[in-house]
């Protein structure tokens, strides 16, 4: 298995990028390709007369910036570190690009190079939430701001497959985001996706409410991008301010600082479990590949944990098993489709 890794995208590419590419060829049985400046990626690596075993390097001297819009990535075309990735991937050469990089011009350039899997409108972003027990996916998390109930509907099948497949759950729970837990509560979008969900191929469960989504009764959350990459932020950013509040109560107080002590643990274990750097990267699903869209402030430890997630999803073929849960999908909708036009 080969994974390319976009070596020069992110706010700490490529000095983060490098070590990290290292650390997961020594805890996977995978070969690394990193795409970039070349010299500065091989003396990153430390390479000697003979190379670096299991990681190799791929000259690109074009990247994207942070800052660029996605129709001028597209523009570029294949001059950027990332859009080189995706296309190893597209070539064969590669089974799997992680990028740190520029997310909407990541997805643009994935959608446009690789397609999306037949009876898919749109691929979307699928992040990984801590719950109380576990974890739960929460899709889209910012690939599509404004949505379709077809595309909800797709998304959901898609989280589905991800929640069974890759993290080995029996009929995974699916429930739409919504203000209220009533079938009759919430927008358009949600009171009219709630009825194709209903029929759909899937163990759905209804609706959740936002502060539900920690209590792990539900493992695929669904909801448009727009919603989702607002929730996402949200969490990251309450999480941080309580870590900073924490942080600040320890240093102007004797009686904390004993506590924490104490208590160092505990909330060793609950920084661990709700840092977002721990789950990796986020796929984006619905497009003929494995692409692992990171946080572009990923450090090495993050970029590891997102090629591991990489290397996970094509273990598991999450590409094929894809296909055939929107070919069911298509099935059972193509009698009701006839029937209701026929009526």
């Amino acid at each position: 298995m080969r994974i390319a890794v976009d070596a020069m995208g992110g706010d700490y590419a490529p000095e983060e990028i490098v070590p990290a590419a290292l650390m997961a060829r020594e805890r996977l049985d995978v070969e690394i390709c990193l795409v970039g400046d070349e010299a500065r990626l091989k003396e990153l690596a430390g390479y000697g007369p003979e190379g670096s075993v299991g990681v190799t390097v791929r000259h690109c001297s074009g990247l994207i910036g942070m800052d660029e819009s996605p129709r001028a990535a597209l523009q570029r075309g294949r001059n950027s570190s990332v859009a080189t990735c995706i296309e190893m991937v597209k070539q064969g050469e590669a089974q799997a690009v992680v990028s740190a990089g520029n997310s909407g011009a990541f997805v643009a350039l994935a959608t446009t190079r690789l397609r999306n899997i037949a009876d898919i409108s749109r691929p979307a972003i699928a992040v990984f939430i801590p719950t109380r027990i576990g974890k739960a996916i929460l899709l889209d998390a910012g690939a599509n701001a404004d949505c379709r109930p077809e595309h909800l509907l797709q998304f959901a099948t898609m989280g589905s497959c991800y929640a069974e497949h890759v993290l080995g759950l029996q009929e995974p729970r699916v429930a739409i985001l919504n203000i209220g837990e009533e079938a009759g509560k919430g927008n358009v979008l949600v009171q009219t996706t709630y009825p194709l969900l209903a029929q759909a191929p899937i163990n759905f469960v209804g609706h959740i409410e936002g502060n539900a989504i920690f209590d792990g009764d539900v493992d695929v959350v669904v909801a448009d991008g727009f919603v989702g990459n607002v929730v996402l932020k949200v969490l990251e950013g309450t999480f941080q301010s309580m870590l900073d509040i924490f942080h600040s109560q320890i240093r102007h107080s004797k009686l904390v600082r004993l506590g924490a002590l104490l208590m160092k643990p505990a909330f060793r274990h609950l920084q661990t479990r709700y840092n977002w750097a721990e789950y990796g990267g986020a796929l984006l699903l619905g497009v003929n590949g494995v692409c692992v869209v990171s946080h572009g402030r990923s450090d090495r430890h993050a970029i590891c944990k997102a090629i591991e997630v990489a290397a996970e999803a094509v273990e598991h073929d999450i590409i094929e098993q894809m296909r055939r849960s929107v070919r069911q999908l298509g099935e059972v909708q193509s009698p009701a489709q006839a029937l209701s036009e026929s009526q």
